[in-house]
């Protein structure tokens, strides 16, 4: 099975990489601008953002805009490849596996393992039950 990476995959810094990663390699975002977007506090915003900087996924800047302190963050190109591999990763949950093609003669209700890992009964064609009244 696939292992999700446990900095990225918390929902809070999931939404922040996210985020990130629509913008442009190498661009920043002010903080405040980040944290309206996810509407977040900016004590929430903050802890995860450390989280994320002590994982090397983002680098946030800290700087002045005049006599106006300003801090900006940006992904870094490992936090950029790793959100790329956690969603190859939930792509590779949520894609089916691939098992033997369908063969003639073979039923039309079968056994598959649901959600909750437990054998639930289908029937795609939706026959299971109906009487031939031909």
């Amino acid at each position: 099975m696939t292992e999700l990476d446990p900095v990225i995959h918390a929902q809070a810094r999931l939404r922040v990489v996210a985020t990130l990663a629509t913008l442009g390699q190498g661009d920043l975002i002010a903080f405040p601008r980040l944290q309206e977007i996810l509407a977040m506090t900016p004590g929430n915003l903050s802890v995860h953002l450390r989280k994320l900087e002590d994982a090397g996924y983002v680098e946030v800047t800290k700087t002045h805009r005049g006599r106006t302190p300003a801090t900006l963050i940006a992904l870094t190109r490992r936090g950029r490849l790793a959100f790329e591999e956690y969603t190859d990763a939930i792509r590779a949950l949520l894609t089916p596996a691939a098992g033997p093609p369908a063969t003639a003669g073979t039923a039309d209700v079968a056994d598959v393992a649901g959600p909750t890992g437990v054998a639930v009964r289908t029937d795609p064609a939706g026959t299971a039950g109906r009487k031939d009244t031909t």
